[in-house]
């Protein structure tokens, strides 16, 4: 009997929808804050603050976020996280339109609407393995991922024509409705989700513990997560900081920064389409097949002179970290229990993105203190790979059962 195709699954491709609203609409509130605070605000030196606000309360809450992935209905913490985001940034919007907007009340909202954003991750992601077939999981991701790259390009360009013809504030109106649509397309009676499998009267601290307890006692879990780790702290987080600053040293103009980002993005999301189709068997194999490939790549960018070309090796590096990321998700939620679902995906998102501003931060100081940046990227390349060859002959579980 044939399966149904994972585009017939009509749960599926709603939180598929939802998904691109939401990382739309959350890509331009990030595009739009950053222009208002250096053009409109004058300052320039706030926007790092802004974004850790926006980013930290996130990290500190998403582990929280997942604990009640496990104890409630995932599309309801979905579709309550959305309805207020939305009404975080429709605040926003009335502030700005109405000129009442202050740099104190852009933090407090920056930081609610941030702090919200830690709790749609962990329940959409452990959502996934209650609606599709466990065979269709690596296909499910894979488009999950894909979208998500995809939406994160568009919310930019959206956000800089909205603000080129009709202004700053109905850029946020539009970021606004979009995350409010997310909200309406999963909305809980639409979605046929299932029971809550987590059961017991423990608190929310022992529950946390369990979900910790439970990642110790996975090998399996605990190298992909240091995996996930090298990757975002060596070459995403020297990424970011590097590609201004190469592009400054060598003559370039913002359009050089765009053409990078995108090229970045682009390969990603070719990655994703590949491994949507691509069958993988050995999972663990295949995510350290992808994370020398980063590097490996990362090294041949910190010697790169020449600003295509460097453009050219970014779309390679992006088409290679969609062989970590899928992977080693699809094998977390092959094995792990429903029930502990989304404590398990909230802590893999903390490997994911917890690093980044710590490796911000290492970048930017070394480069202040006059390291050259290729030398910083060349250094960050070849400690992640000491840990990747670590990996690869300690780490057995990881490379040979999944």
């Amino acid at each position: 009997m044939m399966k149904q195709s994972i585009f017939r699954n009509r749960t599926y491709m709603l939180l598929l929808v939802a998904g691109i609203f939401a990382i739309v609409g959350f890509s331009m509130f990030l595009t739009t804050t950053s222009w208002y605070i250096i053009n409109v605000l004058s300052s320039p030196g706030v926007l790092g603050i802004a974004l850790i606000t926006a980013t930290v309360p996130r990290l500190i809450l998403i582990t929280f976020g997942g604990v009640l992935a496990d104890k409630y209905k995932k599309t309801t913490i979905m579709f309550g996280t959305n309805l207020l985001q939305a009404f975080v940034l429709l605040c926003i919007y009335w502030l700005i339109a109405s000129d009442a907007m202050t740099l104190t009340l852009l933090f407090i909202t920056v930081g609610l609407f941030g702090m919200l954003d830690a709790f749609f991750g962990p329940a959409s992601s452990s959502l996934i393995p209650k609606v599709v077939e466990k065979s269709q999981l690596q296909q499910a991701n894979a488009y999950f991922q894909g979208i998500d790259q995809i939406s994160f390009i568009i919310g930019p360009i959206l956000a800089g024509l909205i603000m080129e013809t009709s202004g700053i504030a109905t850029s946020y109106l539009v970021a606004t409705i979009l995350v409010l649509l997310s909200a309406l397309v999963v909305f809980p009676p639409l979605i046929k989700e299932g029971p809550v499998e987590h059961s017991g009267n423990q608190s929310t601290v022992e529950d946390f513990r369990e979900g910790i307890a439970y990642m110790k006692s996975s090998k399996f879990l605990l190298i992909g997560i240091m995996v996930l780790i090298t990757l975002n702290f060596f070459v995403f987080g020297g990424l970011q900081i590097a590609m201004p600053l190469l592009v400054d040293l060598l003559g370039g103009t913002p359009i050089n920064l765009s053409y990078m980002e995108v090229s970045l993005g682009v390969g990603m999301v070719i990655g994703t389409l590949i491994m949507s189709v691509v069958k993988v068997k050995r999972k663990g194999f295949t995510s350290l097949i992808g994370l020398f490939a980063s590097l490996s790549f990362l090294i041949i960018f910190s010697f790169a002179t020449n600003l295509t070309i460097l453009t050219a090796i970014l779309f390679l590096i992006g088409f290679s970290v969609a062989f970590v990321f899928i992977p080693f998700f699809t094998a977390a939620q092959e094995n792990t229990e429903n029930r502990i679902m989304g404590r398990v995906m909230s802590i893999i998102f903390l490997a994911m993105n917890g690093f980044d501003p710590i490796a911000y931060a290492v970048v930017s100081a070394l480069a202040s203190a006059g390291v050259n940046i290729q030398l910083i990227l060349f250094t960050f390349g070849v400690i992640g790979m000491l840990i990747a060859i670590s990996v690869w002959f300690k780490g057995k579980i990881f490379v040979q059962t999944y």
